[in-house]
């Protein structure tokens, strides 16, 4: 039981901690009728309806498909490398960077079992990792804090693309580059499965996926999608609500409670409202580094009325340090569980691409806003 415990909370520790962190704010802030308005309603149904549908695609396979497809057009390393960082940067948009690795990575890993070259498996998975995390800024629904951003400040999709596109276009230019540094050594991706696709589930999805993006751009209220998701995953497949990520919601639920306690109390109110004031793209991409880019963008929200720089800043800030980003730990698992695995060489990869990237991008960004 205790060990059940432990090893829970290792496995997630950013729910954790922000369980704490709203439990101390509860000492300090007694439950009064004002909690009721904490939670973000619409950002929780936005979630979980999104997962849902990108669930139901990885039950069909599609993204398996796409991949095998492509992959026989490879050839060398380079263009093995080249594909693999393409595929995460563009899927990442629409299915969110944490499934985009959780798709891509193991399928790298298998494709890569057969190529004695740990050096390219090694950058190819950090450079995987990285065009995830910036493939998904470009979209409101590429990850949570910006479905989260989107909906607190009440941005229209022309203010959103009008921040996130010149730095996503600047980061797939770097990537691309970072790719030619592999080498076109020959290479046969082989290993993978062409999975069959059912035809009524091939097209149910889909259009589940495009009712939660009109969700996303408020054209479809937030309970009727609620209503199709649950609808959908009864009749299609029960399983979609076991693969709903209720830990990343539960901590949304956490943090709101934390954001809505500390913005209550004068001091804290104060501070962060001076530390902010004109600096929150920097702020918010130094405090990603160490609590990562998520619970930032709750976090911070709280006390700044500028959701463009706060949105730019905590998307940078998934570059960086490990931690920045929790998509950035799945790779790392993913790879370190892997057969002769290298996590003290991969380490060091990971940190160079991501400071580095992050040196390019950050001051063109502040740049940008001055």
């Amino acid at each position: 039981m205790i060990y059940g415990i432990v090893k829970f909370c290792k496995s997630q520790p950013v729910m954790i901690v922000a369980f704490f962190a709203a439990l101390i704010t509860v000492f300090i802030v007694p439950p009064d009728a004002e909690y009721l308005t904490y939670c973000n309603r619409t950002v929780l149904i936005q979630l979980f309806c999104l997962m849902t549908a990108v669930a139901g695609f990885r039950t069909i396979g599609l993204f398996e498909n796409i991949t095998q497809f492509l992959l026989r057009r490879a050839g060398n390393l380079r263009r093995l490398g080249m594909i693999f960082t393409v595929i995460c940067f563009f899927t990442s948009m629409l299915v969110t960077n944490d499934v985009a690795l959780l798709t891509f990575v193991p399928l790298t890993l298998l494709v890569y079992s057969r190529i004695t070259d740990e050096k390219s498996r090694i950058y190819t998975i950090v450079l995987e990792t990285a065009a995830a995390n910036l493939g998904s800024m470009i979209t409101p629904f590429g990850n949570p804090q910006n479905l989260y951003i989107y909906e607190k400040y009440g941005l229209t999709a022309s203010d959103f693309f009008r921040t996130m596109l010149p730095s996503g276009i600047l980061s797939l230019i770097i990537l691309l580059l970072l790719c030619m540094l592999l080498p076109k050594t020959e290479c046969t991706a082989q290993g993978l499965e062409k999975k069959s696709v059912s035809k009524i589930h091939f097209l149910a999805y889909p259009v589940l996926f495009a009712i939660c993006l009109l969700t996303v751009f408020r054209a479809v209220p937030d309970w009727v999608c609620l209503i199709i998701a649950v609808a959908a995953a009864l009749i299609l497949d029960r399983k979609l609500l076991l693969k709903v990520d209720y830990i990343l919601l539960a901590t949304f639920v956490f943090f709101f409670v934390f954001v809505g306690n500390i913005g209550r109390i004068e001091a804290v109110r104060d501070f962060f409202d001076n530390i902010l004031q004109g600096r929150e793209l920097v702020v918010s991409t130094l405090l990603s580094q160490v609590i990562s880019n998520v619970p930032a963008a709750v976090m911070l929200s709280g006390f700044t009325d500028n959701g463009t720089s706060l949105l730019l800043g905590v998307n940078l800030g998934g570059l960086g340090t490990i931690i920045a980003s929790l998509a950035s730990l799945i790779s790392f698992q993913y790879y370190r569980k892997s057969e002769n695995a290298h996590s003290g060489r991969y380490m060091l990869v990971f940190s160079a691409v991501n400071f580095g990237m992050l040196a390019i991008l950050l001051p063109l960004a502040i740049f940008s806003i001055i």
